[in-house]
């Protein structure tokens, strides 16, 4: 995402301050100003409060929604087939063939069953327990927010051998219930349109919408996902998609480890129900060092966890220590594994599914029930240790696998405190390293990294010396994801960045010490540079995540050209930039010069200064984290040992290259 830097006036004008005098003047809180809102207009007046923003992921929450629904009637055994149309016009289709909604007249309110469900917070069949047993939408406002935040909205339901149809727009009914013809089966399907009052940018995500359909493929088994995009107006051009996994979470465990290389034969995958508690769990360890754990509650996603990981979590340390004791892998001296031990290389997932979920806020980010924990401890002990007897050469590579992190976890631990050590006696100023700003103010200071001596030349002479500091890195730093945390750590350019950061690291780290918000990654334009770039993102992805979540991680965006005629310059950022610039200096009759920058050494100091640090000028790409997994597979393809994965990878994008400068 690109950013531009600018400096905003504190200075109120005369407008603001009259506009201030006559709120103090004229406010008043009496019966009156008491507002009730009726209907949906709660969900249009704070849509952020239903589906948690009105950006992409609030948009992508509509679907998952009105899936939602086809999915509780699939886990309760009425639908075996759900439909996702993605239509012309920005219009969302999703049916299923389960029972359809029931469209006779409901007894409290007077309407229609259908017209209820769809135009009225908490109503739904999942608050009475009997027709649904396990649901996701325990707040029962799903539907009927998708209702209130489309322009325009059709639903269709076949029921009892007839078809009924009802449309509505912002949240109101605009027509009656209608009977339109007969049915030979059952279902609902809904139809809605997202309203532009409400989301600024309207464009769905296929891929998003496949990554999550995919998912809920897995973690319902035996029902069948189609995905359609029907967008193109050309036939030929539209895509079809089908999700179906009689393996379920044992599935779902092999698709995420495809690209790596596991460390056990088997995947453990159990089950069972423990007081009305239903659970799953299935897990593999790999060769790579990094954990990949995913928690669902009634098949949504628990971003956050809760409760059934942490008993997921607390079962696999329990029965692997008792395990590595009694097969005397752990002798009477040695400290047991702890959880990072056990997580080192682990890809699990657990799901529950319950009656009465309890969720924190309509997002469900986290689990909170209490039984949820006990039940995945119960059904995960029993199940692993079945799974350890029955699986001898599995459960000595899991082990060996725990000891080896163990082992490093030390070493790291060592390593870390030496650091933190230098960095404490050595100061933070890092003489011939590290030309640090005299602000002190994390908010306003910058780090800008840089490689080689030139480069930290030029930077040093553009910066502005109160809030802009540069380090400068020497060549190209270790590849972290081929390497444990203890030899990282012997590396003295990284050892230099954690000290500068002041954050430390791993276990020690501290995101409320980090010395400043902005930390700006500057390299060349060319391929060492976009090679020196990838290795820091990789650093920071797999040991500094927290400042990339934060939003403090950016990419400096120099020009590759200098372009001049007469006394006209222009900067070229792109190709494109230098073809356009070249264009309108031919109308003019301009005989230009171009100079092509191979590096910023080669800029002077006040070019750089203009073009790339100074905030009113300048353009930032923010470094982001979309999807974490799918990050976490690139970064493995791209710098992990595997050389055919990497190979693969480039034959595949090479074509979206532009211009490659070797």
């Amino acid at each position: 995402m690109a950013k531009k830097q600018k400096k905003n006036s504190k200075k109120p004008s005369s407008e603001t301050k009259a506009t201030k005098k006559n709120v103090v003047k004229e406010s008043s809180y009496e019966a009156k100003d008491i507002y009730v809102l009726k209907g949906l207009e709660p969900v249009r007046k704070r849509p952020g409060m239903y589906i948690g923003s009105t950006g992409p992921d609030g948009l992508h929450h509509l679907i998952w929604e009105c899936v939602d629904n086809s999915l509780d009637e699939a886990i309760a055994g009425y639908a075996k087939n759900i439909e996702v149309s993605l239509l012309a016009g920005n219009r969302i289709s999703t049916s299923d063939d389960g029972r359809g909604i029931p469209v006779g007249k409901h007894p409290q309110t007077g309407k229609s069953a259908l017209e209820t469900v769809m135009t009225t917070l908490h109503a739904g069949a999942k608050f009475g327990g009997k027709a649904y047993q396990v649901a996701g939408g325990l707040h029962g406002v799903g539907v009927s927010v998708v209702c209130a935040l489309s322009r325009w909205m059709r639903v269709e339901v076949c029921r009892e051998g007839n078809k009924y149809v009802q449309e509505y727009a912002k949240g109101v009914a605009k027509t009656k219930v209608k009977k339109v013809g007969k049915c030979n089966q059952t279902g609902t399907t809904v139809i809605f349109e997202p309203d532009p009052e409400i989301f600024k940018e309207i464009k769905f995500d296929r891929n998003r919408i496949l990554n999550h359909l995919r998912q809920q493929a897995y973690l319902t088994r035996g029902v069948r996902i189609t995905v359609k995009d029907l967008r193109e107006k050309d036939p030929l051009k539209h895509f079809t998609y089908t999700f179906y996994f009689e393996g379920g979470l044992k599935s779902y465990i092999k698709y995420l480890v495809q690209n790596s290389e596991p460390r056990q034969k088997n995947i453990f995958y159990t089950s069972g129900e423990v007081n009305g508690v239903i659970v799953e769990a299935a897990f593999q360890y790999t060769q790579e060092r990094e954990c990949f754990e995913e928690s669902f509650a009634n098949n949504i996603y628990t971003g956050e966890g809760g409760t059934h990981l942490t008993g997921f979590r607390s079962a696999l340390t329990r029965t692997l220590n008792d395990y590595a004791r009694k097969e005397g892998y752990l002798k009477e001296k040695d400290e047991n594994f702890t959880g990072q031990d056990i997580r080192e290389g682990f890809t699990g997932v657990v799901s529950v599914k319950l009656q009465n979920p309890q969720f924190e806020g309509q997002t469900k980010a986290r689990l909170g029930n209490p039984e949820a924990k006990s039940a995945v401890e119960r059904v995960v002990s029993e199940g692993l240790e079945d799974f350890l007897e029955r699986n001898p050469q599995d459960a000595r590579a899991i082990i060996e696998n725990c000891l080896l992190a163990q082992k490093a976890r030390k070493a790291a631990k060592a390593a870390r405190q030496t650091v933190l050590r230098k960095g404490a006696l050595g100061g933070l100023t890092l003489p011939g390293k590290l030309a640090d700003c005299s602000s002190r103010n994390p908010e306003e200071s910058e780090l800008f990294i840089v490689e080689g001596e030139s480069a930290a030349g030029s930077s040093k002479q553009a910066r502005d010396r109160r809030f802009q500091a540069i380090l400068p890195l020497r060549g190209k730093i270790l590849n972290v994801e081929r390497a444990r945390l203890d030899r990282i750590l012997a590396s003295k350019e990284i050892r230099s960045l954690i000290i500068a950061l002041g954050t430390a690291i791993a276990e020690d780290f501290d995101l409320n010490k980090l010395r400043y918000h902005r930390i700006i990654i500057m390299t060349d334009a060319d391929v060492d540079g976009a090679h020196i770039r990838t290795l820091l993102l990789t650093l920071f992805f797999r040991y500094f995540q927290p400042i990339i979540e934060k939003g403090y991680l950016y990419i400096a965006q120099p020009p590759l050209y200098r372009i001049q005629a007469g006394k006209r310059v222009e900067y070229a950022y792109t190709e494109s930039d230098k073809a356009e610039i070249l264009e309108d200096m031919k109308k003019q009759n301009l005989k230009p010069s171009i100079q092509r920058y191979k590096g910023l050494g080669e800029m002077n100091p006040d070019q750089l200064w203009e073009t790339t640090m100074d905030p009113k000028n300048r353009i930032l790409l923010r470094v982001t984290i979309e999807d974490a997994k799918e990050a976490d597979r690139i970064f493995d393809t791209l710098m992990g040992k595997e050389v055919l994965p990497r190979k693969r990878f480039i034959q595949t994008h090479a074509k979206m290259v532009k211009n490659l400068d070797i």
